[in-house]
């Protein structure tokens, strides 16, 4: 993981889910994750046949999100993101160690208090996940 994304973010090792952000602005976010058999959740998901748990690509969206609201600015530096909902979660392919996943996110709606995102989760050219999600907004 970086510094910026730990400056961006309020997660660490293990539950910080993004290497890094590649492009942001008030309208759309792409981020990266590369997964490796070092990852703690394959160890039990599962023993032979390591596939990254749903939730957790779900997860990893969200806090793409969240970092790169923070990095465009279109939210502030000590904001904290909660998950609220997450809603039409749909999962394509397994994604497992060695895969690097590019996650798409777009900026739905951004208010002080709520904010509702829809992102993609790619491993290459191939749809591994989808979700929508809202969150509720604080202040550290």
């Amino acid at each position: 993981m970086s510094n910026e994304i730990e400056q961006l973010l309020p997660h660490r090792d293990p539950f910080l889910f993004v290497d890094r952000i590649e492009s942001c602005d008030e309208k759309s976010i792409v981020g990266y994750r590369k997964y490796t058999e070092n990852d703690f959740f394959f160890k039990g998901h599962f023993p032979g046949h390591p596939v990254v748990p749903g939730v957790l690509l779900i997860e990893a969206m969200a806090q793409v999100g969240g970092a790169g609201l923070k990095k465009s600015g279109t939210a502030s530096a000590s904001a904290l993101f909660f998950l609220a909902t997450v809603e039409k979660a749909k999962f394509r392919r397994q994604v497992v160690p060695g895969d690097e996943v590019r996650f798409e996110i777009e900026n739905e709606m951004v208010s002080g208090r709520m904010i509702k995102q829809k992102g993609k989760a790619f491993v290459g050219d191939e749809l591994a996940c989808q979700a929508s999600w809202m969150c509720v907004a604080g202040e550290a």
